[in-house]
C-alpha cells in the first residue's frame, strides 16, 4: 500500500506528492520517503544527498539552481516548517514545455512535496514567518556543475506572490537567460 498519491502539473516529469498522514491522540506520522513508491513519479536512484534549509523572513527567496550532468539531480522537496510557494522551471532541451514554470505551496500542514526531475531549475519564495526544507537528492552537490537563473529574470517571468526580498548575492547578480539558451542536454 503506497502511503503517496502523486499528482500530476501539466508539465511532463514534474509531480506533486502528497503524502498521507496518521494521526491519533499521541501525534501523527507520515512517510517522506519511499523509493518503491516513488518510482513511478520518477525516481530511480538511491539519494545521494539530503539537505536542510533554513528561510527567516517572509518573502525570502533561494533559487532558482540546478546542475549540469553528469550531476544533473532528481529533487524531492518537502516543508517541514512554515509554508512556501515551491518553484521549477523546465530547462530541457527540446521539451515541449521549455522555459515554463510550475509553482505548488508546500506546508508543514499540507503534507504536499514537490517531485523536480533532472534539466528543471529549483527555487522557492516564504510565506509565512520562517520555513524550513528538507531536500532529497539523487546526486551531489558539484561546485563546477551548479548553474542558476536570476528569480526575477523576466525570460521566465515567474510571478512571485511577495515582492523577492532577502536573496543571496549570488542569486540576485545572476545573468538574465541569453535569448539563445537552447537549454540542459540530458
Amino acid at each position: 500500500m503506497s502511503r503517496f498519491t502523486i499528482g500530476a502539473t501539466g508539465i511532463a516529469g514534474l509531480h506533486t506528492v502528497q503524502r498521507q498522514r496518521i494521526e491519533d491522540e499521541r501525534g501523527s506520522f507520515a512517510r517522506l520517503f519511499c523509493e518503491d513508491d516513488l518510482r513511478a513519479a520518477g525516481w530511480n536512484t538511491p539519494i545521494r544527498q539530503i539537505n536542510m534549509a533554513r528561510t527567516a523572513h517572509r518573502g525570502g527567496v533561494r533559487g532558482m539552481h540546478y546542475q549540469l550532468p553528469p550531476k544533473a539531480e532528481t529533487k524531492l522537496v518537502t516543508c517541514l516548517e512554515g509554508e512556501v510557494w515551491d518553484v521549477a522551471v523546465d530547462l530541457r532541451r527540446g521539451s515541449p514545455t521549455f522555459l515554463s514554470w510550475h509553482a505548488e505551496r508546500i506546508s508543514a500542514e499540507n503534507g504536499v512535496a514537490l517531485l523536480i526531475p533532472q534539466g528543471f531549475a529549483h527555487g522557492f519564495q516564504v510565506l509565512s514567518d520562517g520555513a524550513t526544507l528538507l531536500y532529497c537528492h539523487s546526486a551531489e552537490w558539484s561546485a563546477d556543475l551548479e548553474r542558476g537563473i536570476r528569480p526575477t529574470d523576466r525570460r521566465i517571468d515567474i510571478r512571485w506572490p511577495l515582492p523577492p526580498s532577502d536573496l543571496s548575492r549570488r542569486d540576485a547578480e545572476r545573468d538574465l537567460l541569453p535569448n539563445d539558451f537552447l537549454g540542459v542536454e540530458l
